[in-house]
This record gives C-alpha cells, structure tokens and sequence, in this order.
C-alpha cells in the first residue's frame, strides 16, 4: 500500500469551509442592519406622524400631516421608497380626534426587503413587515379663536 501525501489539504479544506458558512453569516448581519434600519424608521414615523396630527388644526389636515412627516422619516433612514400606511384611531371620540381629553393612536405599518435573497423562495421580492404605534393624548384646555 502507498502512501498519499495530504500536504496542503487542510488549506483548501478550510477554504471551502469558510466559503461555507461566510456567505450566510453575511447574508444574516445584511438582513439584520436592514430589518433594524427599518424598524428605527417606523419607530420615528410613527411619534412624527402622532404629533403631527395632534398639532393639526383638524382631522383632515392631520391625518395629510401624518402621512407626509411618516413619509419624510422613513426617507431620513433611507427607506424612501418603503411601502407605507397610516392608521389614526381616536379615543372616546371616534370622528373628532381634536375634541378635548381625546386621545390619538397612529400606527405605521411599512417593509423592508430582505437583501440577495433570489424570488425563487417565495411568491415576489422577500420583505419583512415592520409596525409601531404612538399614543398622543389631546389636553382637556385648548385654545380657541375668537377676539
């Protein structure tokens, strides 16, 4: 029997392994830094868009308000072209949010895509949903116009 000289396997082994387990851990520290980019995002958005439509003289312009300071935080964190809706929810006045010791609940609802996974492994780009919500409440005295 003869022997097999291994002189210099070790390197290629240890080539293939790193391949191996270097590509999914960078897709995982990718995946993460844009799930967290997103989720600072909606987090921002959400308290923008809750002020917003408290400070708003009305319920139609407030909830114009919200949408479009929700829009521009996203945008502050990179997610410009995110998917984007904006729930306002008013309590114990459903269709006068404005109205005094109301209190105001925005939510955001957005997604982030998931970066070098192929479409091949579900149905359309891979995206991970992202939430937030915040409470405003609206002060018992309240300015009103007048001379």
């Amino acid at each position: 029997m003869t022997r097999r000289d291994d002189r210099g396997s070790a390197i290629v082994e240890l080539v293939w392994l790193g391949i191996l387990l270097l590509v999914p851990l960078l897709w995982i520290v990718l995946s993460v830094s844009q799930v967290q980019q997103g989720a600072f995002g909606v987090t921002a958005a959400a308290r923008a868009a809750g002020r917003a439509y408290a400070l708003a003289p009305d319920d139609a312009s407030g909830h114009r308000a919200a949408e479009d300071v929700a829009r521009r935080a996203l945008a502050d964190q990179g997610l410009a072209d995110a998917p984007l809706q904006v729930t306002v929810t008013c309590t114990p006045y459903p269709h006068d949010c404005h109205n005094g010791t109301s209190v105001i609940t925005v939510r955001i609802r957005s997604s982030v895509e998931l970066p070098l996974l192929p479409d091949v492994l579900g149905g359309g780009e891979p995206r991970f949903a992202l939430s937030a919500t915040h409470t405003v409440p609206i002060g018992r005295y309240q300015e009103v116009g007048g001379d």
